[in-house]
């Protein structure tokens, strides 16, 4: 199938928008990779403090003959999807030992969990963990001792760190191995419904504590789709994970396999394995375009429009709000996972997942087919599932025919037209609002605005219900200058029982919203962000303002409002304990959300 005319035509406004920044990126990976393998110009003492440690596998590297692998792993075990990692390392070098090469740990990385830190302050370091891990990254493999590397990461800020010093690093091959869900858990409608009711004071809590215990329960990612599972896609999209390898579990023995299998690929994806193909040469513009795909397609997080402009960035492409906009046009919503739908990123692997869509929008030509991958050239290998037969990992081809079509549907009967995702411009700023799971006749919202800095003094409003009407909440110095843009997903809540009672609700917000955030209409990443002087610090409690999630507009309708001072609320609460007066000089010299929000590159 002809690629589709409108996705060639932004693919070509970002290569020509890129054309000067992608060349001096690939003429610096040139001298990078231009004298092969690098140990080998190292001095003999620091070749013996590289493999001091490396008992049997010496001989190995010091004939230099094999290609030796850098693992970057953000294991923990306080993070349920990288408690899994624990083991990979070991995997990997017995891999490698059986391939005649090495494999050593280069790097470990840190890995919070938003989980966790949702409404405390170790939140507000969570978006600027995503350059500390691609610093920490380089950290590792800036010791030269490397042929290739393996990625070890799953959830929000990890993966896009990883592939940020990967593109840094790109003149390496490299593999993403992921870990794979856990379980299946009680149904997210129902552990929706205990929040709701937990927050409308309805029920105790430890009747909640038992919901979300159930809920989340066991190694593996969390099974709904937000950022993690979103993140496993793009790495899929784009060629970076082995085919159908991201939504397979933990402790299967297919899981185990494909690790092992991924070693190979990389080793053979080196200039010793014979099939040469660097990083880099996978992450051009078609590959970032393929991931945009992806995520309007499934109805993917709203936080990978902060992350991948600020991946695509370190290989020297320019992305803009504007391009998700135009693909989120043409690009169908084909699948129905929470927050979008009941089921979870389980069910959707079971009824054809990954491989079906991409076989999908590949034949509608909604993807491009001319990219390379660590599988080679061409975006078909990734229309195969992944198969265990005796021991080894083989691949058999996608479902034609969903499996289960309230699930995941073709290109010829969607869910909606258009993807997940819309662009919104005016009077204050341009954001994004994620619409796949907002009813149609909640896109459009006018309504008096209250106005906050913090999320509980939202929460403290809606107790004493003077939020109980038509509103739309500001919620204001939550951009990444502010206060390093926490998530502000405990509104979720709140809003959905406004909604719930019959009112018109939206958000409005310079920060942003989980992945898992659903059926309110939230205009968030709204840049100029407060802090640096944006309109949204001159709304006032009153105003009425407009989200248009249909026509793409976000509006004040208050008149005079640009005469108003910006109010300067004090922010020095953000600034101290909990590690945050650490990361001051990120708040400082953090870009533009609508840019990455990105303090690296």
């Amino acid at each position: 199938m002809p690629l589709h005319p409108k996705l060639a035509d932004v693919t070509q406004k970002i290569v020509d928008r890129s054309k000067d920044s992608r060349a001096a990126y690939l003429a610096k990976i040139a001298r990078a990779a231009k004298d092969g393998p690098r140990r080998a110009h190292l001095s003999c003492g620091n070749q013996a403090h590289a493999y001091a440690a490396m008992g049997d596998d010496k001989t190995t590297l010091l004939q230099e003959r094999a290609p030796n692998i850098g693992i970057i792993t953000a294991y923990n075990d306080m993070l349920s999807a990288h408690q899994p990692f624990e083991t990979y390392p070991e995997q990997i070098k017995e891999a490698a030992r059986a391939l005649g090469a090495t494999a050593q740990v280069a790097a470990g990385v840190p890995a919070m969990c938003d989980g966790v830190t949702q409404g405390q302050p170790g939140m507000e370091l969570s978006l600027f963990s995503r350059d500390t891990i691609a610093l920490a990254a380089a950290i590792g493999l800036s010791h030269n001792t490397f042929d290739a590397a393996v990625f070890l990461g799953v959830c929000d800020k990890i993966v896009p760190g990883l592939v940020i010093a990967a593109a840094t690093f790109g003149h390496l091959p490299s593999v993403f191995l992921p870990a794979g869900p856990m379980p299946s858990g009680i149904s997210n409608d129902e552990k929706t419904e205990v929040r709701k009711r937990f927050a409308d004071g309805l029920c105790e809590r430890d009747e909640l504590m038992a919901a979300e215990m159930a809920s989340y329960h066991g190694p593996g990612t969390c099974t709904f789709y937000g950022t993690a599972n979103s993140n496993q896609m793009l790495m899929e999209f784009m060629g970076l994970h082995l085919p159908g390898a991201s939504f397979v579990p933990p402790a299967s023995d297919l899981r185990g396999a494909l690790t092992a299998q991924g070693t190979a690929q990389v080793l053979a994806n080196t200039a010793l394995g014979g099939n040469f193909i660097p990083t880099a040469e996978i992450l051009d513009e078609t590959a970032w375009v393929n991931g945009i795909v992806g995520l309007m397609a499934t109805g993917g997080s709203t936080n990978l429009v902060l992350h991948i402009p600020a991946m695509a960035r370190a290989a020297g492409v320019i992305l803009e709000p504007q391009d998700f906009a135009e693909i989120s046009q043409i690009v169908p919503l084909l699948a129905k996972v929470y927050p979008n739908g009941l089921a979870d990123v389980n069910h959707f692997h079971a009824a054809g997942g990954l491989p079906y869509l991409i076989d999908q929008l590949l034949n509608a030509g909604l993807l491009h087919e001319d990219v390379m991958t660590i599988m080679g050239p061409g975006l078909h290998n990734f229309t195969r599932q992944a198969v265990l037969t005796e021991g080894t990992v083989g691949y058999a081809p996608a479902p034609k025919q969903s499996l289960n079509d309230k699930i995941l549907r073709p290109v010829s009967d969607p869910f909606q037209a258009s993807g997940g995702l819309q662009n919104l411009t005016g009077n204050l700023g341009s954001a994004v609002v994620k619409i796949s799971a907002v009813a149609e006749e909640r896109r459009f919202i006018e309504a008096p605005a209250a106005v906050f800095h913090s999320q509980d003094a939202v929460k403290k409003a809606f107790q004493s219900g003077a939020l109980n009407r038509d509103v739309i909440v500001v919620v204001r110095y939550q951009g990444p200058s502010a206060n390093g843009m926490p998530e502000l997903h405990n509104l979720t809540p709140f809003l959905a029982i406004l909604q719930d009672r019959g009112h018109q609700v939206a958000l409005i917000t310079d920060g942003r919203m989980s992945g898992a955030s659903g059926k309110v209409p939230a205009a968030i990443h709204l840049s100029p962000e407060a802090a640096d002087g944006g309109p949204i610090a001159q709304i006032e409690d009153g105003d009425m303002l407009r989200l248009d999630a249909v026509a793409g507009r976000l509006e004040t309708l208050a008149e005079n409002w640009q005469e108003r001072i910006p109010a300067k609320p004090d922010l020095c609460d953000n600034e101290i304990g909990m590690g945050r007066e650490l990361f001051s000089v990120f708040r400082r010299t953090a870009g533009a959300a609508s840019q990455g929000a990105g303090v690296v590159i």
